[in-house]
């Protein structure tokens, strides 16, 4: 699993935790998010704005306004895509590690 960091308004989250480090791209509004680095398996992630994306990606697990969202870049690049039906609502905030733990783990394939 790759190296995550975490996001979000003074209060609105936990610290950081092992491994964990604070994310430079902080989301408007005080929402926060996770992100880890991940490599897809044969086929890919499948994005609304420009179908599948495959290698080296970073995965980024949002929460705003009630709702958590996937969204993946290439590594290193300033683009941001939303992974197709990566989106639901999540009433309690705290949850937002569980739900990018489970990304994480569904998405991240380096093995195939």
């Amino acid at each position: 699993m790759g190296e995550q960091a975490v996001t979000g308004e003074a209060g609105a989250t936990p610290a950081p935790g092992p491994g964990q480090a604070p994310d430079a791209g902080a989301i408007e509004g005080g929402a926060s998010s996770r992100t880890a680095d991940i490599v897809p398996g044969p086929g890919g992630v499948m994005t609304d704005e420009v179908g599948v994306v495959t290698g080296e990606l970073t995965l980024r697990t949002e929460y705003a306004d009630g709702q958590v969202a996937l969204r993946v870049q290439y590594r290193e690049a300033d683009e941001w895509y939303a992974v197709t039906g990566g989106r639901a609502p999540l009433a309690d905030p705290a949850g937002l590690d569980a739900v990018h733990t489970i990304a994480v783990g569904l998405l991240d394939r380096p093995e195939g």
